[in-house]
């Protein structure tokens, strides 16, 4: 997988995502996904998982920034602002690995977000809403 084509998943992920079209888990991902929300959270295993998380009527913009591939893993820089009645923003990382057919088989979301805690030391914040 190339940047172009780390490129050409976020663009049709975000696309999906936008649609709320939870059909599109399929065109996106493997069948044996293992899909992190949390490097430290249980994963999402499988279509039917994902499928049953995706779907979030949220408005939301989402900006991309930095993506670097080499070989089948892939690390794209991504930047969400939910909008609603309680916006929030994250600066995502998400760590991918592509299959051959170029669908993903590995989604890692480190997610940090204003006030979350970055230090050992200190306590860590809950998600926000959570």
């Amino acid at each position: 997988m190339d940047r172009a084509g780390v490129l050409e998943w976020v663009a049709a992920y975000e696309r999906a995502w936008r649609a709320q079209d939870a059909d599109a888990v399929a065109t996106l991902f493997t069948e044996d996904v293992r899909y992190l929300r949390s490097p430290y959270e249980p994963p999402l295993d499988g279509h039917a998982a994902v499928r049953d998380f995706w779907p979030d009527p949220t408005p939301f913009t989402m900006e991309v920034g930095t993506a670097v591939a080499e070989g089948p893993d892939a690390v794209v820089r991504v930047l969400v602002r939910y909008g609603g009645d309680q916006p929030q923003e994250y600066t995502d990382l998400w760590v991918l690995r592509f299959a051959d057919d170029g669908r993903v088989r590995h989604f890692e979301e480190w997610a940090y977000w204003p006030g979350r805690a970055y230090s050992a030391g200190q306590d860590p914040d809950p998600a926000p809403g959570g």
